[in-house]
This record gives structure tokens, sequence and C-alpha cells, in this order.
């Protein structure tokens, strides 16, 4: 295996180092506005971040990870567990971190070997804004008495928040690959070149 390309191993530490990036910035809190039961937080941040900066496989996998320790531990912002998210409004914005993290892997990879930042703006509205609000807004109507109209209506308030963790996660993601430009190109599989018995 060439030097250069990371190992599985590696692979692994970068998930679950971004899976603790993503429980971490849950430790603030919550804050909820309005009526909703939907809160403002910090981990769709780190949701995009993965995205960007270890692409869809990775980034899908350090999500999971997030989720699944949720079903033991409150890792969730505001102490919440995942059982306890998916039995109330934010059902639909857990489960959607997961296609989110997934658009925005995929295209961030074919910006590569050079990313850039309103390009990358661009890939986090949509996977961490359109993508995860389709999620959320169909879990709140499954899971409240908001029609779809209300439902939207109500995270219209997020979206200013959302907008700028968009641009901060772009601006980190060009100054990371700029900095490890084969970061997100790594594969989590070892190269077809390498022996299999190793």
């Amino acid at each position: 295996m060439s030097p250069s390309r990371p190992t599985p191993a590696r692979d692994l530490a970068q998930i679950a180092v971004f899976a603790a990036l993503i429980i971490a910035l849950g430790l603030p809190g919550q804050i909820t506005i309005g009526s909703s039961g939907v809160p403002i937080t910090l981990q769709t941040l780190g949701v995009m971040l993965a995205g960007a900066l270890l692409g869809a496989r990775k980034g899908m996998l350090s999500v999971s990870t997030v989720i699944l320790l949720g079903l033991a531990l409150p890792v969730l912002a505001g102490g919440r567990t995942t059982l306890t998210s998916l039995a109330g409004p934010t059902a639909g914005f857990l489960i959607g971190w997961i296609p989110a993290v997934a658009v925005i892997g995929w295209l961030s990879a074919r910006m590569l070997p050079r990313y850039r930042v309103l390009p990358g703006i661009a890939v986090n509205v949509l996977g961490g804004i359109v993508v995860l609000y389709v999620f959320g807004i169909a879990g709140m109507v499954l899971r409240t008495d908001l029609t779809v109209w209300a439902a939207a209506a109500a995270n219209v308030t997020f979206l200013p928040g959302d907008l700028f963790k968009a641009v901060v996660a772009a601006a980190v993601a060009a100054q990371v690959h700029r900095a490890y430009p084969a970061l997100l190109m790594s594969p989590i599989r070892p190269s077809p070149t390498a022996d299999p018995a190793h």
C-alpha cells in the first residue's frame, strides 16, 4: 500500500473523531424557539463538516456512529437520546442527518482537488438545509398536528443560523482541504492493489 494513502485504521480514527465532534457540538445545549418543539443546536454544523471533510462514506459512518451511540447514551443536544429524538418532532431531522451528509460528501468530492468556498456553501445549503429540512418537515408532520405548510413555516426561524453554519463549514473545509488535499479522497476500503491477506 502506498505510504501516501491513509490506512483503514486512519479512516476509522477520522470517523471516530468526527463522531466525537458532532457529540461535542451538542454540549452547549439547545434553544427551542416557538411551539414546534424543534431546537436550534450546533450539531448540524458537525454534520456539514463531516460531509465536506470526510466525504459521503466516512461522513455517513460518523453520523451513524452518533445515532447508534445515542441508543444508549444522551449524546444529542440537550441531553437527549436517539429514542427521545425519534419519539418527538425532531425525528425527521435526526434521520435526515444521513442523507444530508451523503449529499454534502458526494458533491464535495466532485469539487476536488480544489475545494472552493462558494460552491462549498451551495453544497452545504443543498444537503444541510434543503435535504435536512425535507426530512425534518416530514417528521414534524408525522409527529405533530401541523400541516406541511405550517411545519415549513415553523422552520423559517432556523434558516439564518443554518446558512451561517453552511458558510462556516465551507470556509473550514477550504482551509483543511488546502492543507490536507487527500483527506476526502481516501477510501475506507483498502486499495484494490493491496494484498488481501494483510
